[in-house]
């Protein structure tokens, strides 16, 4: 049994996943840095929370409840509470009621201000839990947001392996048996990090990141057929693994094939879309005797140099057009068969190279095999 069917075995389902929350587990997350105290709606704090934003919206006391989503946190500030204040009594109590008679999952009154007595009914009445928090509305949002973006964030899962190499997160793909996991350990042996083995869990942070982390029952360990499951954190110490990473770069291993073309120059674009994030791939063909340890750490590096902005590829494959179009007529080598001059006969000017003397023949090694993908000088009008 692989480690893969061990982590489903464990309980992980291997596909996307919808989060949801609790209110009870929001307002019991040691990561909150607010307190929030409950003045009323025991009852509901099983209620779900499915959306990662909180919601402002004083509109609803005014009875226009258009845009409330009553699985969003509803805050309501010291605004709110001000035109509460200037309602009647019977006027506040109809207000209270059309807002929490929407369903809501929980509310929170921020500012350190008494929850209105009408509201405090209202939640009861409806099981709607009711917090009070001494924070302002500025600072309660962003610490529900922080918990709430890292609890209910998209997620998927990927059959892979994701390193560390230089600062970037690669994630190398590929069918099994391929090489994932020894190529992870040739990077890890030259002093680079393990993420996460066979099991890859993704998860997508604003403003459009994918966050890999490793499975729990599976991390820290490498699985290297011939030699079982490792643990690097033990063999290597702390600084050999990285319990989270951002995927900056998707390699994908493929078995070598004599008749599929692979990129020669590095000048095609390829994504892999995960969680609707395209992040750039590399298609890098496997066989015995390719040192893929320097080939990992060759593709971290040219990354750094993309995100500098300079793309290595594209600037040789211009000096290379910049070289045909401006390269001078080259002066043709005496013909072995053709024999010597005559005396008093002059040699005259050869003619400049034509574009199809430059393109590789049949019997050419492939050390030239990027010449096709020049484009050739226009001719000029007579």
């Amino acid at each position: 049994m692989t480690m893969a069917q061990h982590s489903r075995d464990a309980g992980a389902d291997g596909g996307d996943a919808t989060p949801e929350l609790t209110v009870r587990q929001l307002v019991e997350d040691p990561q909150l840095s607010v307190r929030l105290v409950r003045v009323a709606g025991e009852a509901g704090l099983e209620r779900p929370l499915r959306h990662p934003r909180v919601q402002k919206n004083g509109l609803a006391l005014a009875g226009h409840f258009h845009g409330v989503v009553p699985t969003r946190v509803q805050v309501l500030g010291e605004t709110e509470l001000s035109y509460l204040d200037s309602l009647s009594n019977e006027a506040r109590s109809v207000a209270a009621r059309g807002f929490f008679s929407l369903g809501l999952s929980c509310v929170v009154v921020t500012g350190g201000h008494e929850s209105p007595r009408a509201l405090t009914t209202a939640a009861e009445a409806t099981s709607t839990p009711l917090f009070v928090t001494d924070a302002r509305s500025s600072r309660t949002i962003n610490a529900l947001h922080a918990v709430l973006d890292d609890r209910l964030a998209p997620h998927t899962q990927l059959h892979g392996v994701l390193v560390d190499v230089f600062g970037v997160g690669i994630l190398l793909l590929g069918k099994s048996g391929i090489g994932k996991s020894e190529c992870a350990l040739e990077v890890v042996m030259r002093g680079h990090r393990l993420v996460a083995d066979d099991v890859v869990r993704c998860e997508w942070r604003p403003p459009g990141t994918v966050f890999g982390s490793s499975a729990e029952l599976l991390r820290h360990h490498i699985e290297i057929r011939g030699l079982g499951v490792l643990n690097l954190r033990e063999l290597f110490g702390i600084t050999a693994v990285r319990e989270r990473k951002r995927v900056d770069l998707v390699v994908r291993l493929c078995e070598w094939n004599d008749k599929e073309e692979f990129d020669r120059l590095g000048v095609e674009e390829r994504f892999h879309s995960i969680l609707g994030t395209p992040i750039r791939e590399l298609r890098v063909p496997v066989r015995p005797g390719r040192d893929m340890g320097s080939i990992i750490e060759m593709a971290a590096r040219n990354e750094l140099l993309h995100r500098d902005g300079r793309h290595t590829a594209h600037e040789f494959l211009e000096r290379v057009e910049s070289h045909l179009v401006t390269r001078p007529a080259i002066e043709r080598e005496p013909d072995s068969r053709a024999g010597a001059l005559g005396p008093g006969e002059a040699r005259g000017p050869a003619p400049a190279p034509s574009w199809s003397s430059l393109t590789p023949q049949a019997s050419s090694n492939e050390s030239s095999a990027w010449i096709p993908a020049v484009r050739p000088p226009k001719k000029e009008e007579p």
